[in-house]
């Protein structure tokens, strides 16, 4: 078997049929399997992924885990390449698997690869810049990532984010090494834990744009205050990044967001003037959910237990999920 595509599932919706096949429909002489895992779907999951030749296991809600439901699909299969994609994540054409692979193959040492992630064409409007920007970032062509600067990685911040982000709603992992260092059993972050660790070790990472998903979200507005506390609580599991030194910076990191932000609205063409107040309020609402909740989240490590658990079950959304509240 040369690829296994490990999906998890809850509650995944319609447009999960429509996933399914088109990674069915892949144009790839590469022999692939696809395992999903799913963890309680309540709704039409479950029908949609036995109308596919899937392999299905199914796991309590409460055995969920970013990490070890990944190892577990993972361990089912037999792939010498473990694709992981997430349930809302579209290949946006018939080539992405083979791209994926090929840009794994380009290098024996290279541990895990990720693709480039385009915005549905509802994304609003902030993430569907956010988004481009951040995958822009990455490079024009394939580009292998490891650490050829140890001194730098030791002092510069922006260069350990660099090597160790990975996403694994678009993925690929080399079996052989994923069976020496496989994902942490963590509730958030499990995939750049796990490229920091491989990097360090001094195995490769590749980035392809030829590889592509459709992967966004349109969050309402009272939910980025719960992803951004999982956010940044997870950045610091992996960098021990804090957003801000000290919470006094909290409104004017803010309110400096809101200002660029401010900005690009306002370059937008044939946008109305009560359509760009409201993408202005929708963006100091995010803004302060940002810096408050990521505050929050990157110093939940010095938070005592009683706390941490407090935290989780008022505010944190992987919480909410994996505990089916």
């Amino acid at each position: 078997m040369d690829v296994t595509i490990v999906i998890p599932t809850k509650n995944a919706g319609n447009q999960f049929k429509t996933i399914l096949e088109m990674i069915f429909k892949q144009n790839t002489e590469l022999i692939y399997e696809v395992i999903c895992v799913d963890s309680g779907s309540t709704d039409n999951t479950i029908e949609i992924i036995k109308s596919f030749p899937v392999k299905l296991y199914q796991i309590k809600p409460d055995e969920f885990g970013h990490g070890k439901t990944r190892n577990y699909g993972a361990s089912r299969g037999s792939g010498k390449f473990i694709v992981f994609i997430t349930q809302d994540a579209m290949p946006v054409n018939q080539y992405w698997l083979q791209r994926l692979i090929e840009a794994m193959g380009r290098d024996e040492s290279i541990a895990g690869g990720f693709g480039i992630h385009y915005p549905y064409k509802d994304c609003n409007l902030l993430d569907q810049r956010d988004i481009t920007l951040h995958f822009k970032g990455f490079g024009a062509d394939n580009t292998i990532y490891f650490l050829e600067d140890a001194e730098r990685y030791k002092v510069e911040e922006g260069y350990r984010h660099l090597l160790a982000y990975f996403s694994d709603n678009n993925s690929c992992l080399r079996r052989s090494i994923w069976e020496k260092v496989p994902y942490d059993d963590v509730d958030f972050a499990e995939d750049q834990i796990w490229a920091k660790k491989i990097i360090e070790l001094g195995y490769k990472k590749v980035y392809t744009p030829f590889a592509g998903v459709y992967h966004s979200h349109n969050y309402r507005l009272m939910t980025y205050f719960q992803r951004y506390f999982d956010e940044y609580k997870g950045i610091y599991q992996v960098h021990q990044y804090k957003i801000l030194p000290t919470a006094a910076l909290i409104v004017p990191a803010a309110v400096k967001h809101i200002f660029s932000d401010i900005k690009y609205i306002k370059s937008i063409q044939n946008m109305g003037f009560m359509k760009k107040i409201y993408w202005i309020y929708y963006s100091t609402i995010r803004n302060f959910s940002r810096y408050i909740a990521g505050y929050i989240g990157s110093n939940y490590h010095a938070y005592s237990h009683k706390t941490q658990r407090l935290l989780d079950r008022l505010i944190s959304q992987q919480y909410r999920q994996i505990k089916g509240v």
